[in-house]
């Protein structure tokens, strides 16, 4: 948590929405809606077809490795999301591990086709390899250091290794769509925090207004 609230407090701004793309950790899921707010989850798809995989003798691993795969290319959110439903059924009796794993947060690995993200831009957010790529190269900078004296040296070491990561930034595949990305985005935002706001329609009022000719005669 602390680690997002500094992100905001250096002026991360998520008032027009931000897409959080993360792997299966609970604190940080819980850290995300704590600090941010209801901004669109994407759960890595490679983290959840791991999990999911673990749970599963080796003999088993091979078809159901090509059938989430397959439900996650799926462009269209509902037949992607019950293609998945119904692999979990399948694998509820004969393995509860995996279908308890893939039911968890099983409607954050396709939010992405629930935005409408193109399926190439999708190649590229659906899963967190571009960030850990980075970390892979921060750590291959400083893994000839053997004595870690403080924590501003590990900052030291950290920013240069992301500088030397920079070197190999490539645009991401389907950037055109960038755009359509973050108005999709947006209004994801506008219609969660709709759902989720207190109403504030007025009470109706229900009291009854006597017409003063009809109280006249009626005491007559």
């Amino acid at each position: 948590m602390e680690l997002l609230a500094d992100l905001v407090e250096r002026g991360l701004d998520c008032e027009q929405g931000v897409l959080v793309i993360l792997d299966g950790g609970k604190a940080l899921r819980a850290a995300v809606d704590a600090v941010l707010g209801p901004v669109p989850v994407q759960r890595c798809v490679r983290h959840k077809q791991r999990n999911v995989l673990d749970h599963l003798p080796e003999r088993d691993r091979a078809g159901v490795k090509r059938r989430l795969r397959a439900a996650w290319k799926l462009t269209g959110h509902d037949a992607a999301l019950k293609r998945l439903e119904a692999l979990a059924g399948e694998l509820a009796h004969p393995h509860p591990g995996a279908a308890a794993s893939l039911r968890e947060g099983l409607a954050e690995t396709v939010t992405l086709q629930r935005l409408g993200v193109h399926e190439q831009l999708w190649r590229t957010l659906s899963s967190t390899n571009p960030i850990e790529s980075m970390i892979g190269i921060c750590r291959a900078s400083s893994r000839n250091v053997k004595r870690w004296q403080n924590g501003d040296m590990c900052l030291r070491w950290t920013a240069a290794g992301m500088l030397e990561a920079e070197h190999q930034f490539r645009k991401i595949i389907g950037y055109k769509h960038l755009a359509a990305l973050a108005v999709a985005v947006e209004n994801d935002l506008v219609s969660a925090r709709a759902d989720t706001s207190p109403s504030t329609t007025s009470p109706t009022n229900t009291t009854t207004t006597t017409d003063p000719a009809a109280t006249l005669a009626a005491a007559h």
